[in-house]
């Protein structure tokens, strides 16, 4: 049994957020499948519907590009950080093509692109105590995704963390190899970030449309909840 805990120092940057989690124990199979047809259709026609977030010829002056940016600008992060929403619809804005990764983070990209919300997912099996997000005190350490050399969180950069480091820094915008979703994970929480009331609305959307993908998929029930500035913790149980 652990929990998930949204520090103050998070409220007191975006005291009007949600944080939408799903929580999916016993998944059976999460190998890569390449040619699979409903994952790659599930990416195609998230981009398609992510298409819609983009009339703005400008990039930067589409809504959800624009609030995200303000909300980055409201604590430290390394340069160049984006949140993950962007980065996906920049590729889309590129018209680059989105390839199977494995079946979670082929589902929950899906998800993201469609309802333009940030979403992310870690092994449950690998975080160690409690998982918080809030601002770092700075040197928590966490080995990103795809490198070889520990890269710690700035002070005050709004973090997920638990006893060991970071678990993904500035928010769901850079992952940590060692909670990554892989192929042998069978137990996931996901993460779904709001900072105003019409992003909450789509994640709302979002996660009953995730649930329902991930337990057509995997045949497993998921249980989700949302955490807010009133209700700013949930036991997950073991």
């Amino acid at each position: 049994m652990t929990k998930f805990i949204a520090d103050p120092s998070f409220w007191e940057v975006f005291p009007e957020a949600q944080i939408n989690v799903l929580i999916v124990k016993g998944v059976a199979d999460n190998q890569a499948k390449t040619d699979d047809s409903y994952l790659l259709e599930l990416l195609a026609k998230g981009k398609e519907a992510a298409k819609g977030y983009l009339q703005e010829e400008t990039f930067s002056q589409n809504p959800v590009i624009a609030q995200w940016r303000g909300a980055f600008s409201q604590f430290k992060t390394k340069k160049g950080a984006r949140s993950s929403i962007e980065a996906l619809l920049k590729r889309v804005s590129q018209d680059r093509a989105f390839s199977p990764i494995n079946p979670l983070v082929d589902i929950y990209n899906s998800i993201s692109l469609e309802f333009a919300v940030p979403c992310g997912g870690e092994d449950l099996q690998k975080i160690a105590g409690e998982i918080h997000l809030g601002q770092a005190a700075g040197g928590e350490a966490f080995l990103p995704l795809g490198a070889e050399a520990d890269a710690p969180a700035l002070p005050g950069e709004m973090i997920y963390y638990d006893d060991e480091g970071a678990i993904c820094r500035c928010l769901n915008w850079r992952e940590a190899q060692r909670t990554m979703l892989t192929e042998t994970t069978k137990d996931v929480i996901f993460f779904m970030e709001s900072v105003n009331a019409e992003q909450a609305q789509r994640a709302d959307q979002a996660m009953l449309e995730l649930k329902k993908r991930i337990a057509d998929y995997f045949e497993v029930e998921g249980t989700d909840f949302f955490v807010n500035a009133e209700n700013s913790q949930v036991t997950i149980e073991g």
